[in-house]
């Protein structure tokens, strides 16, 4: 028999933790979260006391040991109930990828620690008003103020579980105006810290509840043992732990909403009967036809993702190309399923509160989130062609 340590650890074990969750807690008020533009913060913390926070912890730090593939089936069956809280989720595992990457004795016992026992949640700041899908590119200035500390001054947007979370991954020039594409410097900066100034609640047309908002840092004050690795690393961190955990999570909760849209097609097609003539929508061949369609456009997105994944967590040499193309894959493929589901189930998709309406709401944002479909698209031409990934 396994011991229970091993058991939590396993992954079907955790999506079954996950699954549950979802069913019990998430799905009770994802059409509040979204009507409200509500942080979902039962379903979060439902999920860090399950101790499902620390699934990307080493299980040297006492975490779950879990990589890529396991984030992108746990954010896959969050984002079927609610992609909002499939978002957040995601965004605390990427935060803590990139603090575990080289995490100091010191980082584990203050941030990973208390993550694993479901105490802490953490997410990523690097966008910015100035660059915007840009991530790589920070204008915020981190100045080293003695032996002890730096200064941290700027602007991030679009930051996910903004004013929520108990800490944030922040991204910061040193200064240097010549300084390389992604060469910059990134710190935890606690919740607490003063000089965090918060811009106005997201309102957004869809991911309603993900509290996406506005950072601003006016002289805050960080400690140097805040600093992830070393200064000016992050072109390391970008495509070695911030893209492809950013672009799995996105991928995963996105394609639960392609899914959660195909699974109300289905339902609605198989109790939809005419009273005029009897015939059951089901055994329409136009329908059984288009169902099809759908059903091959979601699992050879589903496909692309666990590959992409599984070949990141392996290390494979053509990870990256798989893992750029999963997050565009599945951004035409939730639009194109949710687009089509509608129009199968016809008026009662259009609603307003119709479990379609979100995910076509929430699928939209799919292609605008950084990176953008056409920024990834681009870098997967460049890749293949051998050129710098960030080049002009």
């Amino acid at each position: 028999m396994p011991s229970v340590a091993v058991a939590n650890r396993d992954l079907k074990h955790l999506i079954e933790r996950a699954e549950s969750i979802s069913a019990e807690v998430i799905d009770a008020e994802a059409t509040a979260v979204d009507r409200e533009g509500r942080w979902p913060e039962r379903g979060l913390r439902a999920l860090q006391e399950a101790r499902l926070g620390g699934l990307v912890v080493p299980e040297s730090a006492g975490g779950l040991g879990h990589g890529l593939f396991a984030v992108a089936r746990i954010c896959e069956t969050l984002g079927r109930y609610c992609a909002s809280t499939g978002l957040c989720f995601g965004m605390h595992c990427v935060g803590t990828a990139v603090i575990a990457a080289k995490v100091t004795a010191d980082q584990q016992d203050r941030y990973l620690e208390p993550i694993v026992r479901g105490e802490h949640l953490t997410t990523l700041a690097l966008s910015e008003p100035g660059t915007g899908s840009h991530f790589y590119m920070p204008e915020a200035a981190l100045t080293r103020l003695d032996d002890h500390s730096y200064r941290l001054t700027g602007v991030k947007s679009f930051v996910t579980n903004g004013g929520h979370a108990d800490s944030y991954v922040v991204s910061a020039t040193g200064g240097e105006t010549d300084a390389p594409a992604g060469h910059f410097s990134c710190v935890v900066v606690p919740a607490s810290s003063e000089g965090l100034k918060w811009g106005s609640s997201w309102d957004g047309l869809g991911m309603r509840g993900n509290s996406s908002r506005t950072m601003e840092m006016d002289a805050v004050r960080v400690p140097q043992e805040n600093l992830l690795g070393r200064e000016g690393d992050q072109t390391w961190y970008v495509f070695q732990v911030v893209a492809p955990y950013f672009l799995v999570a996105m991928a995963g909760t996105y394609l639960g909403v392609a899914e959660a849209a195909f699974d109300e097609a289905k339902a609605h097609i198989q109790r939809r009967q005419h009273t005029h003539t009897g015939r059951a929508l089901a055994q329409q061949p136009i329908v059984q036809q288009r169902l099809g369609a759908m059903w091959a456009q979601l699992e050879r997105t589903r496909q692309l993702i666990y590959h992409a994944a599984r070949e990141g967590d392996a290390g494979g040499a053509n990870a990256l190309l798989a893992l750029l193309s999963a997050k565009a894959e599945v951004a035409d493929c939730v639009v194109g399923v949710v687009n089509e589901a509608m129009n199968l189930c016809g008026g009662s998709a259009y609603r307003s509160g119709a479990r379609l309406e979100r995910c076509l709401r929430d699928g939209r944002a799919a292609d605008v989130m950084a990176p953008t479909t056409d920024i990834l698209r681009l870098w997967t031409g460049r890749a293949l062609l051998e050129q710098p990934l960030l080049g002009d």
